[in-house]
């Protein structure tokens, strides 16, 4: 590999100083970038799960139209992830001129340092390469924020060490969209920064100024602005002012998973299952019965669509099932458990402080309303998965006064020979193929998944104190 210049003079006689790449602003490098990969087709961004018919196209045509842009969704949508992944199209490195705070482009310097540096030393002026890691900047959007962090203020001690007059650039001290120069600078949750500072933010972006305390500054910044909010944080937290609106050049509105089988993939992919002590398998309707979880809550009444539910709620609930699995294997002495649907009730801590409650919610209790959504989507797990396998059998043995409650830390042999003495309840696991008579673990989970199903279609009861029995009369639905 051919040594990166170091000088002014070395890099006038290299590639840099030649077309395209002289010169060339951010947003034409992320448009070169991106075009190559387009041509190279695959992923464009690898690990981003459910965005690539919707969000993607819109995000690839904003960055070849060299757009600021926003992402507009509830929380838990990837938005962070999404502005993170664009470094990918920055080249690997660039030339600066060492030393410089704001990342000045040797051909064209905007700072009073760089332009005297490189009229006092010519040639022989040090050049610095940065890589496309720290040409990412971030901040999360908080109501204390200042100019000073975003934009920089102006330092008396440094006006008083060099004799400058206050207003002069070099008493600067430049803040995070300075630094950022060159790069993308990215501010999360936009709606929480106070007005005055979104003013400051337009006025850089479109005209190149900015007055801090009073005096003028000019910073002609090469930096492609990004991003995020909460659509419904506007109202409740701030709002993004209408000028700073009209700057961005294209609003994408992100959105959760539109099928259970995408959610399945994200938790799967970001979710910690890998523990290294007892073995712990995770059934595909069990990981099912998790995503649903956070599907059945997105339209649940009682669950504030406003707010979202956030993708970590299945990430979370999967985690903690399979923790509470892994329990129970330390404690039965088991050298291997599967994850049942008695863990998904111990995971309930991960769903109720993830998901804010409308008032009939509240009158409930998150507990409560948590312990619905499993039951709930236990029922269309089961039913998309067995929804014409006979039941009666298993119904009319708890009409006939049967009544079954198991530990949620009994060890297989005891649930098995619990549940063969449900008339017909084995018969439909092993029929429905939900798990096979040699995996007697899996065949508990299954068993479990049939039985809160059927409670779910209030087929049968079921309360956290008696377990499963026949349905009381005058049972009210929701009731325990």
């Amino acid at each position: 590999m051919t040594p990166l210049p170091t000088t002014l003079g070395a890099l006038n006689r290299s590639p840099w100083a030649e077309a395209p790449l002289r010169g060339r602003s951010v947003r034409d490098e992320l448009r070169t970038n991106l075009l190559a990969a387009l041509a190279r087709g695959g992923p464009l961004f690898p690990g981003i799960v459910g965005y690539d018919d919707t969000i993607v196209p819109q995000l690839v045509n904003a960055l070849l139209a060299r757009h600021d842009f926003i992402l507009l969704g509830t929380r838990g949508q990837a938005k962070t992830r999404l502005l993170r992944a664009l470094v990918q199209f920055l080249d690997e490195v660039v030339p600066v001129v060492a030393g410089s705070e704001v990342n000045d482009d040797p051909f064209a310097p905007i700072s009073k340092y760089a332009r005297d540096l490189i009229a006092e030393r010519g040639d022989e002026t040090p050049i610095g390469w940065l890589p496309r890691e720290q040409r990412y900047v971030e901040k999360l959007a908080t109501p204390d924020v200042t100019i000073a962090d975003i934009i920089g203020d102006l330092d008396p001690i440094k006006a008083a060490r060099g004799g400058h007059l206050l207003g002069d650039e070099i008493t600067m001290h430049f803040g995070l969209l300075p630094r950022a120069n060159r790069g993308l600078f990215a501010i999360n949750e936009l709606p929480d920064l106070s007005g005055k500072i979104q003013v400051g933010l337009f006025n850089i972006m479109q005209e190149g100024d900015v007055q801090i305390k009073g005096y003028p500054v000019r910073l002609s910044l090469d930096v492609v602005m990004a991003f995020t909010a909460n659509p419904e944080d506007y109202t409740a937290r701030g709002k993004i002012i209408t000028p700073l609106k009209d700057r961005i050049g294209s609003e994408i509105r992100t959105h959760y998973p539109r099928a259970v089988e995408l959610g399945m993939a994200i938790t799967a992919q970001e979710a910690w299952v890998a523990r290294d002590g007892k073995s712990v398998a995770v059934p595909d309707f069990i990981a099912e019965l998790v995503e649903q979880v956070a599907f059945t809550a997105r339209e649940d009444s009682r669950v504030d669509r406003r707010s979202g539910v956030s993708q970590r709620l299945p990430i979370s609930l999967l985690e903690v099932v399979v923790s509470n699995a892994e329990r129970r294997a330390i404690t039965t002495g088991a050298a291997r458990t599967v994850t049942r649907v008695s863990d998904v009730y111990a995971g309930i801590p991960a769903i109720s402080g993830k998901v804010e409650l409308e008032y009939e919610g509240e009158i409930q209790g998150a507990e409560a309303v948590a312990r619905e959504l499993i039951r709930r989507a236990a029922g269309m797990v089961f039913m998309e998965r067995a929804f014409d396998a006979d039941v009666e059998p298993i119904v009319a043995w708890f009409e006939q006064g049967g009544a079954l409650k198991i530990g949620v830390d009994e060890p297989t042999a005891t649930c098995i020979a619990a549940f063969g003495l449900v008339d017909g309840l084995l018969p439909v696991v092993y029929e429905s193929a939900l798990a096979s008579p040699a995996d007697q673990e899996t065949a508990v989970a299954a068993c479990e998944l049939v039985l809160e199903a059927l409670a779910s279609h209030q087929r049968i009861a079921r309360s956290e104190e008696h377990g499963w029995q026949r349905v009381r009369p005058g049972r009210r639905k929701g009731q325990e």
